[in-house]
């Protein structure tokens, strides 16, 4: 009944990461589709009452669509359930990364080798979520113009750098951390037995380093040996 028990608290805790992803992938379709494609279709709309009275203009409507088009392909692979089941877990941040340059949220970039060794699904959903919750405070909160980010394998685990160059905050100051949703990123490493560690320091910015060891046992495996 324990080791039962255990598992479902896995479980729950998956389909929660699962849900809060979905919920955010919504999200961050309506704010492109409004700020980002409804603002091209509707230059698009102007630019072709212009070139009825200047035919020359004809060429600057079919960029602008043109760009449309590429951005809406771009959007339909977060709506595609199938297309995003098939990313690993860099191609799903490096989607992240190309919609914050898209709608200009700030400037974004991602270094990372060769997966080494696949990681389980359930694995990726919590990694991912964890960087989403440290992207989402650094667009809101951190008015930080750059973000990169460092995905790093090798044999025995995978280790992930984000970093801002934002206002920061005081590390000692424990309701800054909270601020930033410390508590919930570590609940969240504690469940996979993934190392997590933040540093900041006001008017340098803020950066986070996730270490998860691949023969690491989660917090529901623990469960069940101890019982």
């Amino acid at each position: 009944m324990q080791q039962k028990e255990a598992q479902k608290r896995f479980e729950t805790a998956i389909a929660e990461t699962q849900i809060e992803i979905r919920e955010e992938t919504l999200r961050n379709i309506s704010w492109e589709l409004h700020d980002n494609i409804g603002q091209l279709l509707t230059l698009a709309k102007i630019q072709v009452n212009i070139a009825q009275d200047d035919p020359a203009k004809l060429q600057e409507v079919t960029d602008t669509i043109t760009k449309s088009l590429t951005e809406l392909r771009s959007l339909s692979k977060l709506i595609n359930p199938d297309a995003i089941k098939s990313l690993n877990l860099t191609e799903a941040i490096t989607l992240e990364i190309e919609r914050f340059n898209r709608m200009q949220f700030i400037n974004a970039s991602i270094i990372s080798n060769e997966e080494v060794k696949p990681l389980d699904d359930k694995i990726e959903i919590i990694i991912f979520r964890i960087l989403q919750e440290f992207f989402t405070n650094t667009i809101k909160h951190s008015k930080a113009s750059n973000l990169v980010v460092n995905v790093n394998y090798d044999e025995e685990k995978i280790v992930i750098h984000a970093c801002d160059d934002g206002i920061g905050f005081d590390n000692s100051n424990t309701n800054a951390k909270r601020g930033i949703g410390l508590g919930n990123i570590q609940n969240r490493c504690k469940l996979i037995g993934a190392e997590v560690t933040i540093d900041s320091e006001e008017g340098k910015g803020t950066a986070m380093t996730l270490t998860y060891f691949y023969n690491k046992k989660s917090l529901t495996s623990l469960d069940t040996e101890v019982n």
